[in-house]
């Protein structure tokens, strides 16, 4: 009878032991996750290239010139193929951009995020039409085009837009021509400590039959613009950005 009670008892031990390392096992495959992501995805974020300046769009005045100062800063978001991803073929059905939050306001100025205008010319205009409220959604299609809001279903590029649209106005009869960059912020008194801001947003990318979601952080703007009139800086370490499936 003790033999037998000794048996059921190591077996008990037993059972019980590998019940806690699963549990072990699930739980430090969880916090992984939680910590570093999806790693096989079937797209990568590979670049995220920010250019800033600064540019004058026309105001009423009685001067030459006569200009709402904007400081803006252009976004551009690579998503390329994982060429180490262990899976069926797959395509891009959608990238959205979601839960726009400026994280660290600026003193001077107020934030605004748009999308590039749909008519020929320039890729952004500074209008209300093109403010984004809620988010921005790129449709896969067969190569990128940002004036259709399109991103290359097997890999391609979106843009967007943040811009203080809060700054002065500048007016005077003196210049004998005008730079659009960012030396306008000169001319308006304007401090690069006063235009810095913070933004976060969400990027949501979709294939065939899931999603996954990531959120990412940026400073802007980048470099010493008031003195260089236009800087961009180009972000390729991602380990700051962790996608995980929804």
């Amino acid at each position: 009878m003790d033999k037998e009670k000794k048996k059921q008892m190591i077996k008990l031990c037993i059972a019980i032991t590998t019940f806690v390392i699963i549990i072990l096992l699930v739980g430090i495959t969880m916090i992984k996750y939680q910590v570093e992501g999806d790693k096989n995805m079937p797209f990568n974020l590979s670049k995220i290239i920010i250019v800033s300046t600064a540019e004058g769009q026309e105001a009423k005045g009685d001067k030459k010139w006569n200009f709402k100062v904007y400081q803006n800063n252009d976004v551009y978001i690579y998503i390329d193929k994982n060429e180490n991803y262990k899976g069926e073929e797959k395509s891009i059905k959608s990238v959205k951009i979601e839960n726009i939050n400026v994280t660290k306001a600026p003193t001077k100025g107020e934030i605004k995020t748009y999308m590039p205008n749909s008519v020929k010319g320039r890729i952004f205009d500074y209008k209300d039409e093109y403010i984004v409220n809620e988010k921005l959604e790129y449709k896969g299609a067969e190569k990128s085009n940002p004036k259709t809001l399109e991103i290359g279903s097997n890999g391609g590029s979106l843009i967007l837009s943040f811009s203080n649209i809060g700054l002065d106005t500048y007016s005077s009869d003196k210049d004998k021509q005008i730079t659009h960059d960012g030396t306008l912020l000169k001319k308006i008194n304007t401090t690069n400590e006063e235009i810095s801001f913070d933004i976060s947003f969400d990027i949501v990318i979709t294939v065939d039959n899931c999603s996954y979601r990531a959120n990412v952080n940026l400073q802007m703007p980048c470099g010493n613009i008031i003195e260089e009139g236009t800087c961009n800086i180009e972000k390729t370490d991602m380990s700051d950005v962790i996608f995980k499936r929804e």
